[in-house]
């Protein structure tokens, strides 16, 4: 029997959460204020793997969230757009610069990733677009909660992973693994939800809608 688009929804949200999670954990964590440790880290192939893991992340979780509220899918849609490039930026170039220092060209990579980093323009669409996908994940949770016990918590962890998103680049390696774990959970605990949940029904329409999160008939 094939997969209701709940369901299909509930792995894409599993999926995102082991994304995020490995994003920060295999992450190459050294001192980037320093030409070495800079070097080490952005040269890395991991240094390029763990962010393309967080832009797959960002695309998997407006997808999953259109069987959850389709307002928060669309805002997450519009702040993952405007977080993506940023994040090419600070994947692909980095690593492309680094890996060129670290083969004994003469480049400036601190003074080059900090261009790149706090480009005025590329630095506030990075910020606006994270706090849309913030504002996209408390609309989802305060959904899941208008929907009913016994999962109406289900999104809060959800929509604190996200609110968090920005504020966790000011802390170190630990805090950082500890937000993945966050959103690896918050991810996953909406995930069980929406597989639990049955389906709406479906009319046979032109206005049939997909498969949406409901409350659960037992309550």
């Amino acid at each position: 029997m094939p997969l209701s688009r709940n369901r299909l929804a509930a792995a894409s949200l599993i999926a995102a959460g082991v994304l995020f999670f490995l994003y920060p954990a295999l992450r190459p964590w050294a001192d980037e204020s320093t030409a070495a440790g800079a070097v080490h880290a952005m040269s890395s192939p991991w240094w390029a793997a763990t962010h393309l893991f967080a832009m797959i992340g960002f695309i998997l979780v407006p997808l999953a969230l259109l069987h959850v509220d389709h307002t928060a899918a669309v805002i997450m849609w519009v702040g993952a757009g405007l977080t993506l490039p940023y994040y090419g930026a600070e994947d692909f170039a980095l690593n492309t610069i680094a890996a060129k220092v670290a083969d004994g060209q003469q480049l400036d990579l601190l003074n080059l990733a900090q261009s790149i980093r706090y480009h005025p323009t590329a630095i506030t669409t990075f910020g606006v677009g994270l706090v849309l996908l913030a504002v996209g994940a408390v609309w989802a949770a305060v959904a899941v909660w208008r929907a009913g016990a016994p999962r109406r918590f289900s999104g809060v962890l959800f929509g604190a992973g996200f609110a968090l998103f920005l504020p966790q680049f000011f802390v170190g390696e630990a805090g950082r693994i500890g937000h993945g774990l966050l959103m690896a959970v918050g991810c996953g605990w909406l995930a069980v939800a929406l597989w639990r949940a049955p389906s709406a029904p479906v009319r046979r329409s032109r206005h049939t809608r997909p498969d949406r999160f409901v409350p659960d008939p037992a309550v």
